[in-house]
């Protein structure tokens, strides 16, 4: 199976099921289906959702949350039996090319300090640390603060085509 026949789109209702069961596999801390439900009542000026499929079956599933012009990615996850074939990539990709469409021009995001795997990935999208939040999740887990700036330019716009290119090309 390769990560060229991923389908994204945005969240729906009928996702919800898929997008929990997911969040509970991979999450030490997993949202609610509540959590997610009222993300969906929210304006696409505050929110946007993407779920990722593969044959129809949710795999994946990314959020974002727009303050001013800075986007904030608040969550992604790919199911564990999908890991490590450029699902996120894409999906991140995504996330932040249809973001800068709507006003984008910095995003940011929260990464629990001792996640690498996540790390790597935010820094091909050029994020940076910026800082730390002590005691951030509620298990005490710190966050490392990450940014990057002028995602809205053509050149961060070239890096996303190829980032998303790049992941859609693994197997």
């Amino acid at each position: 199976m390769t990560v060229a026949t991923l389908d994204l789109s945005e969240l729906t209702a009928e996702d919800l099921d898929a997008v929990t069961a997911i969040e509970r596999e991979v999450s030490p801390l997993p949202w609610s289906r509540d959590l997610f439900a009222g993300e969906l009542t929210l304006t696409s000026a505050q929110r946007l959702w993407l779920v990722g499929r593969l044959h129809g079956r949710v795999v994946a599933f990314g959020g974002v949350m727009f303050v001013g012009d800075d986007v904030h990615v608040m969550n992604l996850a790919v199911d564990l039996a999908h890991r490590r074939r450029g699902l996120a990539q894409v999906l991140l990709a995504e996330l932040l090319r249809r973001s800068v469409e709507r006003g984008a021009r910095h995003t940011t995001l929260e990464v629990r300090r001792e996640n690498d795997p996540a790390i790597g990935l935010y820094r091909r999208f050029c994020l940076r640390p910026v800082g730390l939040r002590r005691a951030y999740y509620d298990d005490g887990a710190d966050a490392l603060v990450l940014w990057a700036h002028d995602i809205d330019s053509p050149q961060y716009r070239d890096l996303l085509d190829r980032l998303r290119g790049q992941g859609a090309g693994r197997s």
